[in-house]
């Protein structure tokens, strides 16, 4: 009679089948594996203050508050960037967080922005409209996937392919724009062009395009100069902020496949940016 396996029968004394309950493996600081109960808080909690303002997005875009749909997505983006650095300041990071941070992300920038966009303009394409909508959340999910499996391996400085909360900027702040500046008897054109972005914001996505990703500005000082443009895009912002936001949005989408085309007509000998 083959004998139970102890680690199984561990296992199984940890999650009672009523109760809610996380249970994870992690190396203390003598690298020696223990198990902890319980999820850590703070960090949890801006996560799902994004996710709240995702899901709040779809809501309000489905009762026509396209204004505040748009919105509602850069506050998503503003606590997800907030999660990440308050775990690292805690020294509060998990697996748990990290895998909750993705799921809250797929929702916030993946289908919010998609669903927004296809309330707000593309319904009126029909089927190529929600086509545009449903290749911009594909788009999001490879993203995420691509982002966690290489997060090991790959240049903290820089991200493979436009991150999903700048790809949903770009999304949030044409609707914004658009909705504020109502554009009467040219509905098609405009749903044509929200049609184009979307999908060049999905293909951006997932492209290989390098992205500076400002992490290491953090805590490391900058020539004075720097904060000239800085202040430049501030006052283009607040002129117009959801013009300000879409340009700023543009300008860094754009950089990627910019600096990669200015790259590949260096000489052979120079060193790339």
């Amino acid at each position: 009679m083959q004998k139970p396996d102890p680690e199984f029968d561990h296992d199984h004394d940890d999650h009672d089948g009523i109760t809610f309950e996380v249970v994870e493996e992690e190396n203390d600081e003598g690298g020696r594996r223990v198990r902890n109960k319980g999820i850590y808080l703070l960090p949890n909690l801006f996560t799902t203050a994004a996710l709240f303002s995702g899901f709040y997005a779809i809501i309000a875009a489905m009762n026509g508050r396209f204004e505040a749909a748009a919105i509602a997505i850069f506050v998503a983006a503003l606590f997800d960037g907030m999660d990440g650095r308050v775990a690292r300041m805690t020294n509060t990071q998990s697996a748990f967080g990290a895998e909750y941070d993705s799921l809250s992300d797929m929702v916030s920038f993946g289908v919010a922005p998609a669903l927004v966009a296809f309330t707000w303009s593309l319904q009126s394409l029909g089927k190529i409209g929600w086509i545009c909508a449903f290749i911009y959340t594909v788009a999001a999910a490879f993203r995420l996937a691509r982002f966690n499996v290489q997060l090991a391996v790959v240049d903290k400085r820089y991200f493979i392919g436009l991150s999903s909360p700048l790809a949903a900027s770009i999304i949030a702040s044409l609707v914004w724009a658009g909705f504020d500046n109502s554009i009467v008897g040219r509905e098609q054109e405009l749903a044509i062009a929200v049609a184009v972005v979307t999908v060049l914001s999905a293909f951006l996505m997932v492209s290989n395009f390098r992205y500076y990703s400002f992490k290491e500005l953090d805590r490391s000082r900058v020539p004075f100069a720097v904060m000239l443009p800085v202040v430049l895009v501030l006052g283009i912002v607040n002129y117009n902020l959801p013009v300000g936001l879409l340009t700023v949005s543009i300008v860094y989408a754009l950089s990627g496949p910019v600096a990669t085309i200015w790259n590949r007509r260096k000489p052979a000998g120079a060193s790339p940016a």
